[in-house]
């Protein structure tokens, strides 16, 4: 497995592996799946600011993580949501577990909290 940092191209994976996420559980807070082209959008908005990664086994990407702004407002400037999500056949392998891992230690070196 391979960590990396996710381009614009891994758009259709991130949707696949959210897609079933939105679609049968609640624990997105959607209600619609959103399509390629809006993953793609949320990645490529905040790339620039927030990391987003994915892990790779192969040629697949089989999960990703990244963080976004917590609010809008200017006390809020350090703070971060974060995220990941697995695909099924890979859970609990350790794959959420690397994510996180390079993830905190991203925004550590960004001097977020």
């Amino acid at each position: 497995m391979e960590l990396r940092v996710a381009r614009p191209t891994d758009g259709v994976d991130i949707q696949a592996i959210y897609g079933p996420v939105v679609a049968e559980t609640v624990i997105s807070f959607e209600f619609d799946v959103p399509t390629v082209e809006e993953m793609t959008s949320r990645l490529v908005r905040t790339l620039d600011r927030h990391p987003w990664l994915v892990a790779e086994d192969g040629d697949r990407v089989v999960g990703y993580a990244y963080a976004a702004d917590h609010s809008d407002r200017a006390a809020y400037g350090w703070s971060t949501d974060v995220s990941v999500y697995i695909h099924p056949e890979v859970r609990r392998t350790g794959v959420g577990r690397a994510l996180y891992t390079a993830l905190f230690e991203i925004l550590r070196i960004q001097g977020f909290r």
